[in-house]
């Protein structure tokens, strides 16, 4: 029999165990997911927008060195420019004056210190971080290394290559049995009709026009007829094409617009005619007998502007230039087909 001071003892004890073992904090168990990775994809970034002002620009230099040979003409002729108006923006009164070195303007002064300002400045100490584009995928040659799978994750179903001679779609469909169903089974199978999304048939190639998207675009014609004795070739050849006819023939503006020079202060060319016919192209008539307008007229296309001669020339032809902001391109891309 426990005495009494005994159980009075173990009462406390008992009670302060019970205590204890109430205040141990129960922690959850772990929960470890078992699903396969998330694949996380690199998206490129988007490179900047180009600005309006970019677009605008005119990617003709603003100024030039004068060099010996050079003259206002030909300087003019090969920027794309009136030279009466290089004249005014460099102050020049005789246009033989000029002298190996000097600088001209060749676009308007004004309009190129606003392009200039427009443009988008650094500001002094700024880093520039050259644009980042994404890591480009490396080549490997077909059949030089077999692809390697990749290796299951534990709790993921894999993906299993399905073999391309099982036919798996489309699903058989049992129907009932009737007369019906079994003359359907038997009648021929109709062609299949085109598909919306087909492609095309591709449509015959046009001639390029080379300037018919353009906001400057040109409605262009041919000069004069005749056989063109020499093609444009930009390696050394005539920088346009030269068509042979006869003494005296009518050589026609190919396009309407302004003169802007007649002349024969341009060596090689003979007795030449220039029209302008907007910001971004001229048009050159060269080796002409007789010139039938003057600089500042307004020409429509196919009016007559001179007879075809051979003035600076080997033979009667004329020499035919289209000039897209100064620089000599290829006729036969803009002419019409003969």
């Amino acid at each position: 029999m426990m005495s009494p001071v005994r159980g009075a003892v173990l009462v406390p004890v008992l009670a302060a165990s019970v205590l204890a073992g109430c205040m141990v904090a129960k922690r959850p168990a772990p929960v470890v997911q078992r699903g396969p990775e998330p694949v996380v994809r690199a998206v490129p970034e988007a490179k900047p927008a180009q600005s309006a002002v970019a677009k605008s620009v005119d990617p003709r230099p603003a100024t030039y060195a004068v060099k010996r040979g050079d003259t206002l003409y030909g300087i003019a002729l090969d920027h794309g420019q009136d030279y009466r108006d290089l004249a005014r923006w460099n102050n020049i009164v005789n246009p033989n004056a000029i002298e190996a070195g000097q600088v001209l303007w060749v676009r308007d002064p004004a309009a190129a210190t606003v392009a200039a300002a427009a443009q988008p400045s650094v500001a002094a100490g700024a880093v520039i971080t050259p644009y980042q584009t994404a890591p480009a995928v490396q080549g490997r040659e077909v059949g030089a290394q077999p692809v390697q799978p990749l290796p299951e994750t534990a709790g993921a179903r894999p993906e299993r290559a399905q073999d391309p001679s099982i036919l798996r779609t489309p699903k058989a469909v049992k129907l009932p049995y009737s007369d019906a169903a079994l003359a359907k089974l038997q009648a021929p199978a109709e062609p299949a009709a085109p598909s919306a999304s087909a492609p095309a048939a591709a449509a015959p190639e046009r001639a390029d026009t080379a300037s018919g998207n353009e906001a400057d675009a040109v409605d262009w014609g041919w000069p004069t007829r005749g056989k063109v004795v020499a093609s444009f070739n930009e390696n050394g050849g005539p920088k346009g094409v030269q068509i042979a006819g006869e003494m005296g023939q009518a050589i026609l503006a190919s396009a309407g617009g302004r003169v802007v020079y007649t002349g024969s202060g341009l060596r090689g060319y003979g007795n030449l005619v220039i029209i302008k016919h907007n910001n971004t192209y001229l048009s050159a008539y060269a080796h002409n007998r007789a010139v039938l307008v003057k600089q500042g007229d307004s020409v429509a296309k196919g009016q007559k502007i001179a007879e075809m001669g051979s003035s600076d020339a080997s033979r009667t032809m004329l020499h035919f230039e289209i000039r897209r902001l100064g620089k000599p391109v290829d006729p036969i891309r803009f002419l019409p087909p003969v």
